[in-house]
This record gives structure tokens, C-alpha cells and sequence, in this order.
């Protein structure tokens, strides 16, 4: 993977990556939200407000799923001082950040229907907004780290403490007594409580947020190292006219 950390290579890779990530994401997310959304049938617990589901679900595992990759990022610009982790992270907090606020905001409007309520100081519910909190977290001392010149070890390392967090919201719905329903996809045992009817759709959207949640990760990478460049050859410009 070393030889991937050449920002000059990198760029070759992401600009034929992109687009060919992007039109995978969007074909997958549209053909995942038209059958979950207008063709698939009511759940004979919930009706109509299941459909939600096909927003929530993407949203919740993008933003643990990018928490977890955000960490990795970061353990590795702490660790090795990969040249490209840290640009990596930076780019994946953004949208991490989006996709967790999705997911609660879609859960709030699940909840309604389903709870009686818009919120509850449930376990899982409330360490998803402790991620949210971590994510904003990092983006706000990454930059104040990047302003005063640092290399945003402290933001590395508050991205690294963070990760207790994905153990509680996974196991939440065990290990307390808990509103929220426990997991109907078993990745390991490979069964699902899903019909075969819901399931399809909110596979398709799954892997459809999740290319779309990789082209926002490269193009931010993109933007982040032509900022980077931008900013290398100004301070050079600097010391010449100095």
C-alpha cells in the first residue's frame, strides 16, 4: 500500500476511480430507493413508515463504518506518518459526520410512528449522537490544529479514543434494555430477519451509499491535496520574495 502513499500517483488512481465510484453509487442508490420506496411492500408491523429504513439503515453504517476508517487513517498518520493518511481522514470526517446526522434525523422521523416519540435517551440513540459529537470533535481541532501549523496529532488521537464508541453503539441493543430493535442482519451467520421483498431494496441502497460515501471521500482527497499544493507553492513564493 506504500506505494499508493506517492500523492502524484494517488491523483492518477482517484481521477479514474471517481467518476467510474460515482456512477456506481448513484445507479445502486436509485435503483435500491425506487424499488424500496415506490415498488416493495409495507411491513406488516410498521406499513409505510418501514420505508425509511432505506435511508436510516445506509446512513447508520456509513457513520460507525466511516468512524472506523477515519481511525484507521489516523493510526496510521500517527503510527507511520503515511503521507496521505492524514489527508485520508481529514476527508472522511466530513461526510461521516453528514451520514450520522442522517441517520438520526431519520430515526427521529422512524421514531415517531414507531415509539410514540421523536427521541429517547435510549443507549443507541444516544451513542450515535455521542458520535456525531466526536466527529465534529475531530473536523473543529483538526482545523484549529492546521491553522497554527500542526500536524493534527491531537485531532489523531481524540479520532483514536473514539473508537470505544463503536463497541456501544453495536452492542447497545444487548446489553441494555433498549427501544430500539436489535439487528436483523447476522454478517456472520449470513441470515436475515428481513423479508426477501425488503431486504433487496435496502441492500441496493447500502452499497449505493456506500460508493457514493467513497467518491465523496476522493474527491475531497483531491480537493484537499490541490489545497495542499496551492498552499506549498505560496509559502515558496513567499520565501523567494522575502
Amino acid at each position: 500500500m506504500h506505494r499508493f502513499a506517492n500523492p502524484t500517483r494517488f491523483l492518477k488512481i482517484a481521477r479514474i476511480a471517481t467518476p467510474i465510484v460515482t456512477l456506481l453509487g448513484l445507479g445502486l442508490t436509485i435503483a435500491g430507493l425506487y424499488i424500496g420506496l415506490f415498488a416493495s411492500p409495507p411491513d406488516y408491523q410498521q406499513g409505510e413508515s418501514v420505508r425509511i429504513m432505506y435511508v436510516h439503515v445506509p446512513a447508520a453504517w456509513l457513520g460507525a463504518g466511516g468512524y472506523m476508517g477515519l481511525a484507521i487513517a489516523s493510526a496510521a498518520a500517527l503510527i507511520w506518518r503515511h503521507p496521505l493518511a492524514g489527508i485520508a481522514a481529514r476527508a472522511i470526517a466530513v461526510p461521516g459526520a453528514a451520514f450520522t446526522a442522517i441517520c438520526l434525523m431519520s430515526g427521529s422521523l422512524w421514531g415517531k410512528p414507531t415509539w410514540g416519540t421523536y427521541w429517547v435517551w435510549d443507549a443507541r440513540l444516544t451513542s450515535m449522537l455521542v458520535l456525531l459529537f466526536l466527529y465534529l470533535g475531530y473536523i473543529a481541532l483538526s482545523a484549529s490544529e492546521g491553522e497554527r501549523g500542526g500536524e493534527r496529532r491531537g485531532a489523531a488521537i481524540l479520532a483514536l479514543v473514539g473508537v470505544i464508541n463503536l463497541p456501544i453503539i453495536k452492542y447497545s441493543v444487548e446489553w441494555w434494555n433498549t427501544l430500539h430493535q436489535g439487528s436483523s442482519i447476522s454478517v456472520l451467520s449470513a441470515k436475515s430477519a428481513i423479508a426477501p421483498e425488503l431486504l433487496t431494496p435496502l441492500l441496493l441502497s447500502v452499497a449505493g451509499f456506500s460508493f457514493l460515501f467513497g467518491a465523496i471521500v476522493l474527491m475531497r482527497m483531491r480537493g484537499l491535496l490541490a489545497e495542499q499544493r496551492v498552499e506549498a507553492r505560496s509559502r515558496r513564493l513567499a520565501e523567494a520574495l522575502a
